[in-house]
């Protein structure tokens, strides 16, 4: 058949992503379509939901089979995989104001526990996003226990901008907020839940945060006053849970999700965090716990096990030096661990986004 634009979406129709099941044409992921020399040269786009896609190669395989085969005169093929996430379509909790309408997806992270990683899961899932292509930024909502100054290693206030509003820090390439910023590093804060919920009112509505794709907010260990703070005032893409293979942590982690679920946060998955020790000079994983916790948890919860991290050295120096690992040794397995992470986390939140959306996609 001719090489037309019509033939072409007709002969593209067969290749679905596999996470969503769905035709990449019928999702109006095909775009700016051009036929040049006389049907030889070929150029389109193929614009998935995310650019942290884990399965971009898969498509983009099956979009150059499927193209050969219907069209043999095409000599040239100059196709550009790009992504455009699409936002979550869920209100706050109780019906209140979005405060952060130009964030497309929340994503809480937390823990039924504290000492289980939550702060690194946080940070280095928000590098992950960045390195991939996403528009990833930070808030650390540990008020008790801000921990992102040191793992971004920022020293600097944060820029006030008019009367009220103040700027995010920009850190690797993320912007990031936190408590840390704004207390002295060893100064105690004794507050309860009206001045909690204030704190996370003015950290949504009185931080600048420009557009962005996901916002990685680290919640306190345990439940409490801030989660059901943030989803009141903003519109959750859902919760990310961490945990160790330990039972006292994994117990705990059930009661997050508890609580998520009284929310009406869905949980997005769970991440296994020092899940074994990567020996540097024998390059093998050795368990420390009890192997596959985990795993059994997130079956039990139903949701996916986005990933098991490894314990290695240099995750836990390069926090300290305010380097994420996933940009300190991005060959690292605990690097590539996290990596992989963000983008079954990016997988699950366009399947939720997309089955959760009041009509078609558009193109």
């Amino acid at each position: 058949m001719p090489l037309t634009e019509a033939t072409l979406l007709s002969a593209l129709e067969s290749v679905k992503d596999p996470d969503l099941g769905q035709s990449i044409v019928a999702m109006g992921m095909i775009k700016d379509v051009k036929i040049e020399d006389g049907g030889a040269k070929l150029v389109f786009t193929c614009e998935l939901t995310t650019p942290a896609c884990p399965v971009k190669e898969q498509i983009e395989k099956e979009i150059r089979a499927a193209v050969a085969q219907a069209f043999p005169e095409v000599k040239t093929l100059e196709l550009s995989m790009t992504g455009k996430v699409r936002g979550a379509t869920g209100v706050t909790l109780g019906g209140g104001e979005n405060f952060i309408p130009q964030i497309k997806n929340v994503i809480m992270v937390g823990a039924g526990k504290g000492g289980v990683g939550k702060s690194t899961v946080s940070v280095n899932l928000a590098a992950a996003l960045k390195s991939l292509g996403a528009v990833a930024a930070v808030l650390d909502l540990d008020i008790y226990g801000p921990s992102l100054p040191l793992m971004a290693g920022v020293r600097e206030k944060p820029k006030l901008q008019g009367e009220t509003k103040i700027r995010p820090i920009l850190a690797h390439g993320m912007e990031v907020m936190s408590m840390g910023f704004l207390v002295e590093p060893k100064q105690a804060m004794i507050w309860r839940g009206p001045i909690l919920n204030g704190i996370v009112v003015q950290f949504l509505r009185d931080v600048l945060w420009s557009e962005a794709d996901y916002l990685i907010v680290d919640l306190p260990p345990g439940t409490g006053d801030i989660p059901l703070s943030l989803a009141q005032s903003c519109s959750p893409a859902g919760a990310v849970l961490v945990t160790t293979p330990q039972e006292v942590s994994l117990a705990d982690v059930f009661r997050a999700k508890a609580m998520f679920d009284q929310m009406r946060v869905p949980v997005l998955g769970l991440v296994e965090n020092m899940s074994g020790f990567y020996c540097p000079d024998c390059n093998k994983l050795h368990d420390i716990f009890k192997r596959g916790g985990g795993k059994a948890a997130a079956e039990e919860m139903k949701t996916a096990l986005l990933g098991e991290i490894p314990i290695e050295q240099d995750v836990s120096s390069s926090g300290d030096d305010g380097i994420p690992i996933v940009i300190r040794k991005p060959a690292s397995a605990a690097a590539k661990a996290f990596v992989a992470c963000a983008e079954r986390l990016a997988a699950r939140i366009s399947m939720q986004n997309l089955s959760s959306a009041p009509a078609a996609v558009e193109s």
